[in-house]
């Protein structure tokens, strides 16, 4: 409890750069766990919807009947069955309007999967680039919040006759404080970015294989 009343102090106490330079680092950090939270969620139930999807399209059922299903509850088709929607979508217009043609029937869907997945990923990355933000910038802000307080605590040394250690100590330990919170608000923020992007890139890998077997599979129904 000592310890805990004695950083509250020196924070109370420090001047108001320094408590400026604390706030901006405690609402970063706070916006980067809600982050944090909210990509995991969104990554979770992207990685379940991609399972769910893989099942239902691999277990060789008529494609036509689960377009149909995706077209009847759109709330449902993200990821996976939100590409495969739209290049089924436009398969299916391409080859009514010119049977003949198949390549650029096969080229028309890849396209229409292509714009699907780049919507898809930039829903993932979503806050990605905030994370990397504060990772990057909060042991800056941080420090230069510490600069200033060091720089107060030696300014008012001129204004006695006899320095002391217990007279710039109070200064220095609330200026080192804000290091401290820097650091705070930076480590959760750089291994969240890391861990999520690293998600991110597995997911989307994971769309491109099967944007490239889909195609295979709607060249080999073309010719047929």
């Amino acid at each position: 409890m000592g310890n805990e009343l004695s950083v509250i102090s020196l924070v109370t106490h420090a001047s108001f750069m320094v408590q400026l330079v604390l706030f901006i680092l405690v609402m970063a950090s706070l916006f980067s766990w809600a982050a944090i939270i909210d990509r995991s969620r969104v990554l979770k139930k992207a990685r379940n919807a991609a399972d769910e999807f893989e099942r239902q399209f691999w277990s060789g059922g008529d494609l036509s009947a689960l377009y149909r299903e995706l077209s009847q509850n759109e709330s449902n088709a993200t990821g996976l069955a939100s590409i495969f929607r739209a290049g089924f979508k436009e398969y299916v217009r391409l080859r009514k309007a010119d049977q003949d043609d198949t390549m650029s029937v096969i080229i028309g869907a890849e396209r229409s999967m292509r714009v699907a997945m780049s919507r898809e990923v930039d829903e993932l990355e979503t806050n990605l680039s905030f994370l990397a933000t504060v990772g990057s910038t909060s042991p800056y802000i941080g420090l230069f919040g510490t600069v200033w307080g060091i720089m107060h605590a030696f300014h008012a040394l001129g204004n006695v006759q006899q320095a002391t250690l217990a007279l710039v100590a109070p200064g220095i330990s609330e200026a080192l404080v804000a290091t401290a919170v820097g650091l705070f608000a930076a480590i959760p923020a750089v291994i969240g970015y890391n861990r999520y992007s690293y998600q991110v890139e597995r997911l989307h890998n994971r769309y491109e294989e099967f944007m490239e077997e889909f195609s295979t599979l709607l060249q080999r129904q073309g010719r047929s």
